[in-house]
């Protein structure tokens, strides 16, 4: 990645057990794994749960987009707590408002209509990703992203 580029952190719902939390972490990989893998570093909430002094590190050093499975905002509280600047907030909820047609459903393994919100998520989040200058060009093919 360029050092004229920031990295973002993204920080998804740890809702386990829960359908929107599933597509929260779902949105979370393929942003961080395909769409925008050079410019973009997911971070596990538990981590900031736990006060891991990486992860809360990452948050403070970069922007973070929170993804929240429901209106508890848990994610976008705890980077709060942990120092971070929130550059953008999303929740699955309001993702699932405007597509209504795809309903998730199932917690291990989504269904196809869970994973396709989470790809339609994770596109608006690349968008901001590159609103904020995160953008790489080695984004354009998919790699390995990187995870604290």
């Amino acid at each position: 990645m360029r050092e004229d580029r920031p990295l973002v952190t993204v920080v998804p719902c740890s809702g386990i057990g829960k359908a929107f939390g599933s597509v929260a972490r779902e949105a979370g990989y393929e942003l961080c794994d395909e769409l925008r893998p050079n410019s973009t570093r997911l971070v596990a909430l538990s981590k900031l749960v736990l006060g891991d002094e990486e992860a809360r590190e990452a948050v403070r050093r970069y922007p973070a987009i929170t993804i929240d499975g429901c209106k508890l905002m848990c994610a976008a509280k705890l980077v709060r707590h942990s120092g971070g600047k929130i550059a953008g907030e999303l929740t699955v909820l309001d993702a699932y408002r405007r597509h209504k047609d795809l309903r998730p459903d199932g917690i291990a393994e989504l269904n196809d209509q869970g994973k396709q919100l989470a790809r339609i998520l994770a596109g608006e989040i690349a968008q901001m990703v590159d609103d904020l200058g995160g953008r790489a060009p080695q984004d354009e093919a998919p790699r390995g992203g990187t995870r604290a």
